[in-house]
C-alpha cells in the first residue's frame, strides 16, 4: 500500500497581487501537490519563517519564492536576515523577480540565493518556469530534513 505524499509547502513573498494569482494558477497546473502560502512583503516573510505572531503555526516551507523589490523589507534584506538563523538558510530560496539587472543577479547570489529567475510576462511562460522550478527543486534536488 503506497502512502500519499504530503503536499510540498511553498512560501511566496510577493507584493503584486497579480503575480500571486499567476503563481497560484501556475502551481495548480503542476504535477506536484503543494500548498502555497503567500505573504505581501519581507517583514511578513520573516515572521512566517520564524513562526512569529499570526504565523506561529506556519509550516516550515520546502521552497521559498522571493521577490526582490517589496515594501517594508526587500528581498535583499530577507536574504541577509536568513543567514543570521541556524536552520533557515537550509530552505532553498529562489528569487522570482521582474528585474534582469546584472547587479541584482550578482547581489542575490552574493547573499546566498539558490537561484535567480526573471518572471516571464505571459502566462504560458510563467507556467513553464514554475513547472521547471517544481521539477528541479522538488523532485531532483535532495534537501536536508526539516
Amino acid at each position: 500500500m503506497s502512502e500519499t505524499p504530503e503536499p510540498i509547502e511553498i512560501l511566496l513573498a510577493e507584493d503584486n497581487p497579480g503575480d500571486v494569482k499567476l503563481t497560484q494558477k501556475a502551481l495548480e497546473t503542476g504535477r506536484i501537490q503543494n500548498t502555497l502560502h503567500a505573504v505581501n512583503d519581507g517583514v511578513e516573510a520573516m515572521q512566517f519563517l520564524k513562526q512569529e505572531g499570526e504565523y506561529a503555526d506556519a509550516p516550515r516551507p520546502d521552497l521559498f519564492l522571493l521577490d526582490l523589490n517589496m515594501p517594508r523589507k526587500s528581498g535583499r534584506e530577507v536574504l541577509e536576515e536568513l543567514q543570521e538563523h541556524e536552520t533557515l538558510p537550509r530552505i532553498p530560496v529562489i528569487m522570482l523577480t521582474s528585474s534582469a539587472a546584472e547587479g541584482d543577479i550578482v547581489d542575490s547570489y552574493d547573499r546566498h540565493a539558490n537561484a535567480y529567475l526573471t518572471k516571464p510576462v505571459d502566462f504560458e511562460g510563467f507556467v513553464d518556469i514554475v513547472s521547471r522550478i517544481e521539477e528541479f527543486w522538488l523532485t531532483v534536488v535532495k534537501q536536508p530534513p526539516k
